[in-house]
């Protein structure tokens, strides 16, 4: 059985300033990110972004995330014309804010869990956070490609129960 992503970048960009403004470095907030949404996933049976996850050496990387973080430090063409720019910039290999983010658009569901996993994760060295996040997730897929939503769900002790929810929602 194989799950649809349904990315939002508009709600990712201010995902991304919320975690920025506790954590700038951009390897760190995409981990925060990471767990977030598998946390998020299993409490409330969905994605905060809808981001598809790849299997990168490093670690599951949010694709959709990374594409906005590679617009912002010019790596990369908007061919969307998102306002990436507006929200944010990225120099070096921190995400550089340029206002707040916009809470409407984040749910009380998602701030709660942005929120729980900067606090677990957030001061976590690269390392660790490699260590962490080289999970089942993780090795479910080939190295640079996508890892399925199957197999996040899959990962989360409630898998049965969110696999019914979500082919049936």
């Amino acid at each position: 059985m194989s799950f649809e992503y349904r990315f939002d970048a508009y709600k990712a960009i201010e995902v991304l300033v919320y975690i920025a403004k506790k954590i700038p470095d951009v390897y760190r907030a995409l981990k925060v990110l990471y767990f977030a949404d598998k946390e998020h996933l299993g409490q409330y049976g969905r994605l905060i972004c809808g981001d598809s996850y790849v299997a990168m050496s490093h670690g599951p990387v949010p694709s959709g995330a990374y594409d906005l973080v590679k617009i912002a430090r010019g790596d990369s063409f908007n061919f969307i014309d998102i306002p990436v720019h507006e929200a944010f910039v990225v120099q070096g290999n921190n995400i550089i804010t340029q206002r707040e983010a916009n809470l409407e658009l984040l749910s009380e569901s998602d701030i709660e869990c942005l929120d729980a996993a900067i606090q677990q994760y957030g001061a976590l060295s690269f390392s660790e956070l490699r260590e962490r996040s080289h999970d089942l997730t993780f090795a479910s897929a080939d190295e640079n490609d996508f890892i399925s939503l199957d197999a996040i769900i899959n990962s989360l002790p409630n898998s049965e129960a969110l696999l019914e929810y979500v082919k049936n929602g």
